[in-house]
């Protein structure tokens, strides 16, 4: 369970991490950060900024499936050591690759990343539901 409770912990963070390099673009680009209206501040953003901060709302939206998926397979007795651990591991590597990939803006290659991590959410829950 070490390797899924770490990649789910990378997960978590990882909103954070896009939501830093966000604040960073609304420095540059808007001069200062609005602590008292700071979603209608972000929401001005453009370029760079812009992608980081939907890159931060689609790691949220990630998260919740990689989660429940995770979850799932604890409660069906999925063996730890196994096939979810390696879709554990990809699913983080393709997460960190769509966030750094939606910055560059290099929307294929965020796309791949983004099938590649749902697909490790589905496989993991696909490993649930064929516990003997």
């Amino acid at each position: 369970m070490t390797v899924q409770i770490i990649c789910l912990l990378i997960g978590a963070v990882l909103p954070y991490l896009w939501f830093g390099v966000s604040l960073r673009y609304t420095k540059v680009e808007l001069g200062s950060i609005d602590l008292d209206a700071p979603r209608q501040q972000a929401a001005r953003l453009t370029g760079a900024g812009a992608r980081a901060r939907d890159a931060q709302y689609n790691a949220w939206e990630a998260l919740i499936l990689f989660g429940a998926a995770n979850v799932a397979a604890l409660v069906a007795g999925v063996e730890p050591t196994g096939h979810w651990a390696l879709a554990a591991v990809l699913w983080v590597t393709a997460r960190l690759l769509h966030g750094a990939f939606y910055l560059a803006g290099m929307s294929l290659a965020r796309g791949l990343s983004f099938a590649i991590g749902l697909a490790m959410s589905l496989w993991i829950f696909g490993l649930a539901l064929t516990v003997d």
